[in-house]
């Protein structure tokens, strides 16, 4: 049952929960997916149904399907493939064949310098270069 809170109706939260099987989960997909072929007016109630499945879908593959995220090399490794680049490309950019062989081998890892140099370059999102920070 809905309550009111100065003429704004609420949810009834204790019927919201978070997903609990893979049945669920299935369900929910199943559910969702209509969705994306038409999708809801905003501010209606199926909108405030699509985004509350996309919010149980997402927290349910977070904590069952998790995603490492990938080393800054297997970063620069996809913009590579993704864009054609060659290892002239990155040395063009690195500004040496010795570090850039260095680099995408894993005997060195990426300076600052390389990390400023990619991002500005090829668009590369700083964050996803820098990788796992060692104290």
């Amino acid at each position: 049952m809905n309550s009111e809170v100065k003429g704004i109706e609420m949810l009834n939260l204790k019927d919201f929960r978070t997903l609990r099987s893979e049945e669920e989960y299935k369900a929910a997909l199943a559910e969702v997916r209509p969705y994306f072929e038409n999708e809801p007016d905003e501010g209606s109630d199926a909108a405030a149904h699509f985004d509350a499945l996309v919010l149980l879908i997402e927290q349910y593959e977070a904590k069952h399907y998790p995603i490492a995220a990938a080393s800054p090399i297997e970063v620069i490794k996809s913009v590579m493939a993704a864009n054609n680049y060659t290892r002239a490309d990155l040395i063009a950019v690195i500004g040496s064949k010795a570090r850039a062989a260095d680099l995408l081998n894993g005997k060195r890892e990426i300076n600052l310098d390389q990390i400023r140099k990619l991002s500005r370059e090829w668009n590369i999102p700083a964050g996803s270069l820098i990788g796992e920070i060692s104290a």
